[in-house]
């Protein structure tokens, strides 16, 4: 954690939260969720894209010093580093893609554009990124302008669940990380997605899934996935199965879907070692690991006393150390998965 990072992230913070009462917010969050997991729609007004909208305005800032600019999980290589392991992870989605020079390519749920950027200089493809997260869209059209490709990328502020403001079959490709996951339908979300893509389009996602080793009569399973949930604002985490069928039913044909964090006749390390300790992963950063996040958690805490962070900042990397904790649990378990990767077909 370099002087220089923290005084970036400072004044990201900053600009971020605009003076909010942050720890009013988190406090607000886990209430929000609280409501989804009553699962009884009835009690209460709940709206869950304005909490998924929430989570990461609150959160976004974090992940990225944390995680980078692309804001997923790869499957790792021993002799990689997490970020040379989701650019190669990137490039297989590329390859999967048969992206073609001139192609229009929407992005669903585009994050800060990390990907986006790779896809733009490597497919030399124009990308239109979708997000509802105002401080996401503004920072990955800054980063897209400072990379030299903001001439090649377009952004619409939506909820990709309503794209309406964009005409039936406008895209030739398109693909979704780790962001469809959070759809409260996610039948619906794909109809959608079908829906501005064109005759024959590939679409490529990545889901967090509960895979066959997961137990509904198991407690502690259920404790791990509900604590997914909450930590990473899930209103609930399919199966991979049931991804394939909500595919089917919004009208695409699966061409292929595997879980990468099982790769075949590949040496592997666990997609949630960089959260648990430096081994597996090179340069495997500090900050990333339990005693890392605690000492971060401290380190906010005087941080706000003197200014340096916003009031209620140490709160948000609390609740986002209380969830790099259920990843590690869920990936231990061998319950969860955020790597099935699945390949579909607009039919012609």
């Amino acid at each position: 954690m370099q002087l220089r990072g923290l005084y970036h992230l400072s004044r990201e913070l900053k600009a971020a939260y605009r003076g909010a009462d942050t720890r009013r917010r988190v406090r607000n969050f886990d209430g929000w969720m609280d409501q989804a997991a009553t699962r009884d729609d009835t009690a209460v007004l709940y709206d869950h894209a304005e909490t998924v909208r929430e989570y990461y305005d609150l959160c976004s800032e974090f992940m990225v010093f944390g995680w980078g600019d692309s804001l997923h999980f790869a499957p790792l290589s021993p002799g990689e580093s997490l970020e040379d392991s989701k650019a190669r992870h990137q490039r297989s989605m590329i390859a999967g893609l048969d992206l073609r020079e001139g192609m229009t390519v929407i992005d669903v749920g585009c994050g800060i554009g990390g990907p986006m950027r790779r896809v733009v200089r490597e497919g030399r493809v124009r990308v239109v990124g979708i997000n509802s997260s105002e401080i996401q869209l503004n920072k990955a059209m800054l980063l897209n302008k400072e990379a030299g490709i903001g001439h090649q990328a377009d952004y619409v502020r939506c909820n990709f669940m309503d794209m309406s403001v964009i005409p039936d079959n406008s895209f030739d490709r398109g693909y979704a990380i780790e962001s469809t996951c959070h759809a409260p339908d996610k039948a619906a979300a794909f109809a959608e997605i079908y829906r501005v893509l064109k005759p024959g389009a590939l679409f490529w996602g990545q889901e967090m899934c509960m895979t066959d080793s997961f137990d509904p009569q198991d407690s502690r399973h259920q404790a791990i996935k509900q604590e997914l949930m909450r930590g990473i604002a899930l209103k609930s985490i399919s199966t991979m199965g049931q991804v394939n069928r909500d595919l089917e039913m919004a009208g695409f044909q699966v061409v292929e879907g595997r879980d990468r964090a099982v790769e075949e006749n590949f040496p592997t390390t666990a997609w949630y070692q960089p959260m648990e300790s430096r081994h597996g992963t090179v340069g495997n950063a500090l900050h990333r690991m339990p005693l890392g996040r605690k000492l971060f958690i401290g380190g906010a805490k005087l941080a706000e006393a003197f200014g340096v962070f916003p009031k209620g900042a140490s709160n948000v990397i609390r609740l986002l150390d209380r969830t790099a904790n259920a990843y590690v649990a869920g990936g231990r378990a061998g319950i969860f998965t955020p790597l099935y990767c699945f390949l579909a077909r607009k039919p012609d």
